[in-house]
This record gives structure tokens, sequence and C-alpha cells, in this order.
């Protein structure tokens, strides 16, 4: 029995889910794999529905708007971009990053809808099933998965995709614009520094944990763990439980 991937689709409303609309209405053919939520701009597309769209099994995921320049709402497509790029560097850390896709599609464009929807649902297919879908997901990937889900969530994470095109577009006070290369570093590391983080979360949902427990369990160097733990008790989200011998254990707040 062949492969039949299931796909969820966001589609702006005043452009992708028309060019989706004329498709249908001038009968061009195209798999019918995508299952299709209408949003009124894909900048409205959170990183954490395609996130949980994963989580819960699906094979692919898909995100459509109008292209650059010819936004409803001025820039919300080049917000959409923004999100999708932090969101593909997330899925990255486990594997995931083909499964999702972001692309332009104008209200007159039924003939260029059926196009990419068919080439994205035939790379689905080549990738084959999600690994997370199925009788038996494979549990560690779907752990790391749901890290990455409350990660993209964060303030930090927010807080730099929502600056990201004023810092390294328009110029400060000073003259002076943050470089883009710079900018990337900064992202690259705070993804890093966040998906890290929101594993030890998830690691402390149960059990209390020392430092040297989490390294073990996570795979991550005791002294990045340790600094870990500072700033997650800064935040509140942690905080020392006992002291085992010399050693203090964490719990979750």
């Amino acid at each position: 029995m062949s492969f039949e991937p299931k796909i969820l689709g966001f589609l702006c409303n005043w452009c992708s889910y028309a060019g989706a609309d004329l498709a249908g209405v001038s009968r061009i053919q195209y798999p019918p794999n995508m299952r299709v939520i209408r949003v009124m701009c894909s900048g409205r597309v959170d990183p954490k529905f395609i996130i949980q769209a994963l989580e819960l099994g699906l094979d692919g995921v898909f995100v459509m708007g109008c292209h650059p320049g010819d936004c409803h709402y001025l820039d919300g497509n080049y917000e959409a971009e923004k999100k999708f790029e932090m969101t593909k560097k997330f899925l990255s850390l486990a594997g995931l990053e083909d499964r999702i896709r972001l692309d332009w599609v104008s209200a007159s464009e039924g003939k260029r809808y059926s196009e990419v929807v068919t080439k994205f649902v035939n790379d689905i297919k080549e990738l084959g099933p999600s690994p997370l879908n199925g009788e038996e997901p494979d549990e560690e990937l779907l752990e790391n998965v749901r890290a990455i889900k409350a990660a993209v969530s964060s303030e930090r994470m927010r807080a730099l995709v929502g600056r990201e095109r004023k810092i390294t577009e328009e110029e400060n006070v000073y003259g002076e614009k943050f470089p883009e290369e710079k900018f990337n570093e900064l992202m690259d590391l705070a993804i890093k520094e966040e998906y890290e983080r929101h594993r030890i979360l998830l690691a402390l949902e149960k059990y209390s944990k020392s430092v040297k427990d989490l390294a073990k369990e996570l795979d991550i160097d005791p002294s990045l763990v340790l600094e870990h733990m500072l700033v997650l008790k800064s935040r509140s989200q942690v905080d020392f439980g006992e002291i085992i011998g010399n050693t203090p254990v964490f719990i979750r707040l």
C-alpha cells in the first residue's frame, strides 16, 4: 500500500486561499492530501501551531501567503517569513525541518497553487511517514519536539523575531544598523540555548534532579546545564529542592 501523507496547510485569506479556490473552479488537478485552515494573514501563523501539527503526527505543514510586497496588511508576510525561518532552525535540531514549507501564491495563481502543493506532497512522500505518527511514535523525538514547541513560544524568541527587521534594516539614533550576520549568530545561539533549557524543564516535570543527572540524561555538558539552571532560576522556572550529600537537587516550579 502506497504512503499517502497527511498535510496541514495554513492559507492566507486574501491570496493563497483565493488561489486554491481558483484552482478548484478551474478544475486544475493536484493531490488531495492537504487539509486547509484559512487565516486572515500568513503572519498570523504562530510557530507553535506548526510544531503542534507535527507533534500530533501530521507528515507535513505548508504555510502560504501573498507575494512579498502584496500583503493585504502591508508586511504580514515578512513577519511570516521571519517566524518560519526561526521555526525551521528549531526543527533542524530534531531533523524535521524538511517537513515544513513556506511559499507565496496570489489570488490569480491557481496553476501555481497546484504546482507547489503537488511538489510538497511528492517531497513528503519521499521522506516517508512522520516518525511521530502511528501506534509507536519515536518517544525521544516526541520529547524533543515538545521542548521545541515550548521554546518557540518563549519571551526571548518572540522578542528576537519581532524586532529582527527593525534591528537589521533600520538605523538607530546613532545612524547604525545591526549587521544581519551578527543577528543570525545571536539567533542561532538563542535557539540552541532555549531548546536546551526547555529540554531541561521537561526532564524536571516528574522528578527533581541534579545538574549531573540532567547532563547525563540529556547529553549536555554539565557546565552548560549549570548555566541554564541559573538562568531558569532567575526566571522563576526552577528552584533548589534539597541537598543530597553535597549535591543540590533542582525542582521545576
